[in-house]
Order: structure tokens, then C-alpha cells, then sequence
């Protein structure tokens, strides 16, 4: 055996590469990942993270296997980052709902964002922001999107493991009241008429809102199918006015599509 072969013979097996990439965030979503302990430690010995900023590895453009992204595009540079993040990955996927429907900071699509940052700054002009902020989808290919505020290290954990294996992860797209009544949670809509976003907000939570007898506000996105005309008529009905239906959609997951045209549905009766 030559000196080559032998030395092949005893290389360990190359680590799949994962990266995790942060854009306009409140980094919740990577400190979720951070605080999935054990699960992460197991990770880090099945892959080797190239760059994970809040955990140490600092290689931005690092080609990789599977790349996370955290955060919306909102800045020209942001733009110009994802396009080659997405270069750089076999695999992208977003990471909450910063990244797969605009999260917090979109909500100045509905505002006067030049007039908020003439009234904040006494430079404005120095401040780079796009007019409006955007899910990562509207600017390059995504493979897998992971929705939560946060997320939890769990998904992450069972997405790297599927997509690795070649499977497509499994991504619960039901409705939240069938969690709910899983965990034997008492309907908050029905027994206290809180305005609840379960009937069209998909699981993966647990139903920690209703649990704590809280009505849910919808951090994990848009059910699939979900009928958010009745929703809307649903909340007028319990005397919620327009305006108010219409934070009820336009928050964390403003830019999902579904949520996005019932807020506007619910504006355009408020300005009638």
C-alpha cells in the first residue's frame, strides 16, 4: 500500500458544513439554537459549523451544505449578502419570522418609514434602509422555511438531520386549536372571548399561549388553508374594531401572504 492510500485510509470522514448567516434580527431565533444544550452539542459532532457568529465560527463567506438565515432583508446591504449566502449553500433555510414573513421590523412597510427616521435622527441621511423590508424568499431561491418567534433548537435540530439524510423535513402546517386540544387547553375564544389567532395559525409552539390562558397572536405563521375571512368577521364579532383586526394580522408575520391580504382586507373596511 503506498504512503497515499495508507494515509486515506486513516482521514476522518468530512463533516457536512452548516452556517448560520444573521440579517435584521432581534437574534432570538440563534439564541433558541444556542439553548437547545445537548441537541446543539450532538450537532456540532455530526457537523462542523463554519460560522455561527453568536456561537463563535467566523467564516461569512464560507461555502456550505446547509445554510440558516435568521433575519429579513432591509438594507441594500442585506440584499447584496443573501445573493451570495445563497451562492455559497446547497441548502438554504430560513430561520423564524423575521426571515420567512418580515417579522417586527416590517411593519414599517405600513408606515411613513422616511418620516420615522427624519423624527428619530438628526441625520437621517446617513441611515441605509430600503423602503420596505422583505421575507428572504423575495430574493433568492429557499429550500425550507422554519417558521416561530422564536424558533426552537428542535426544529433546527430535526431540519439538519432530515435534509442530511436526503428527507424532506417535516414541517407541521395544522391548525393550532388541534394542538390545543391535545394538550387539553381551555379555548380561550370561546370561554373568554379573546381574540385568538389559533383557527389559522399553524402548530409547532405547543399552544404555549392558550396554555398560560392566553389568546394566541400568531408568531408561527399562516395555517395551511386557513380561513382567515371568517377569522376577521369572527373578531368584528367580538366587537373588535377594523383597526384592531387589522394589528391582529399585520404583526410579526405581516409579510405571509395570507396574513398580509387579511389585514388588508380588514384596512380596506376601516377606510371606508
Amino acid at each position: 500500500m503506498s504512503e497515499v492510500s495508507a494515509s486515506n485510509a486513516t482521514a476522518p470522514p468530512c463533516k457536512p458544513r452548516v452556517a448560520v448567516h444573521k440579517f435584521s434580527s432581534c437574534d432570538g431565533c440563534q439564541l433558541a439554537l444556542l439553548n437547545a444544550g445537548e441537541a446543539l452539542l450532538a450537532l456540532a459532532e455530526r457537523v462542523d459549523l463554519v460560522h455561527f457568529a453568536e456561537a463563535g465560527p467566523m467564516d461569512p463567506e464560507a461555502e456550505v451544505d446547509i445554510a440558516f438565515v435568521e433575519g429579513s432583508v432591509s438594507t441594500p446591504e442585506d440584499r447584496s449578502r443573501i445573493v451570495r449566502v445563497r451562492s455559497n449553500s446547497r441548502f438554504l433555510v430560513t430561520l423564524g419570522a423575521c426571515a420567512t414573513a418580515g417579522g417586527i421590523q416590517a411593519l414599517r412597510n405600513f408606515a411613513d418609514g422616511d418620516g420615522w427616521l427624519g423624527a428619530v435622527y438628526a441625520s437621517p441621511e446617513f441611515v441605509s434602509s430600503l423602503a420596505q423590508v422583505s421575507p428572504i424568499r423575495e430574493h433568492v431561491h429557499v429550500d425550507l422555511e422554519l417558521w416561530g418567534c422564536p424558533v426552537s433548537g428542535r426544529q433546527v435540530v430535526s431540519a439538519v438531520g432530515s435534509l442530511l439524510a436526503g428527507a424532506p423535513p417535516a414541517v407541521p402546517d395544522e391548525r393550532l386549536c388541534l394542538e390545543c386540544k391535545r394538550q387539553q387547553a381551555v379555548c380561550v375564544m370561546v370561554t373568554r372571548g379573546a381574540p385568538c389567532m389559533g383557527p389559522v395559525t399553524r402548530t409547532g409552539c405547543g399552544a404555549l399561549c392558550p396554555r398560560f390562558e392566553r389568546d394566541c397572536y400568531g408568531c408561527y405563521g399562516p395555517a395551511e388553508h386557513s380561513n382567515t375571512q371568517a377569522l376577521g368577521r369572527r373578531f368584528a364579532g367580538l366587537g373588535l374594531v377594523d383597526e384592531a383586526v387589522v394589528r391582529r394580522f399585520h404583526f410579526i408575520n405581516s409579510q405571509a401572504p395570507a396574513f398580509l391580504e387579511a389585514g388588508q382586507r380588514a384596512r380596506g373596511h376601516a377606510d371606508d
